[in-house]
């Protein structure tokens, strides 16, 4: 089975914005097609909001075109995420989203975590391997 990586919506904004420091790496994991690449609809919404209030159709294609590619999957947020949510966030004091977030990827059966939070490593380490670019 492939290993499963999950991107939190920081990585996602810097991929399709192509941000030179963090564009590459994340590229050439994707494109190797060694692995299953896993969001939420979390990511969905934060990635989208500022393009949608500005008004920006460009980077606001950028983004439905990279979450509607075939081979990313979208995990779902269902109670059981919110139940470890909740549990992270009281645990490891972290941000809802945040929380919502790592819970998706340990829900989902991630085996890595890509994020640019330090914050988030902790908290993430028991369940899944963390990259911090």
């Amino acid at each position: 089975m492939m290993p499963r990586l999950y991107l939190d919506s920081c990585i996602i904004i810097y991929y399709v914005e192509q941000r030179p420091d963090y564009f590459a790496p994340v590229d050439a994991r994707i494109n190797a097609g060694d692995s299953l690449v896993t969001v939420s609809d979390l990511c969905r919404l934060e990635c989208l909001v500022h393009p949608m209030r500005a008004g920006d159709a460009a980077p606001l294609t950028a983004f439905e075109r990279f979450f509607a590619a075939d081979d990313l999957w979208i995990t779902p947020s269902t109670s059981s995420v919110f139940k470890l949510a909740t549990e992270l966030r009281a645990r490891h004091c972290l941000k809802t989203p945040d929380a919502l977030h790592l819970a998706a990827a340990i829900e989902a059966g991630c085996d890595e975590f890509w994020t640019n939070d330090h914050r988030l490593d902790a908290a993430a380490s028991r369940h899944l391997r963390t990259v911090i670019l």
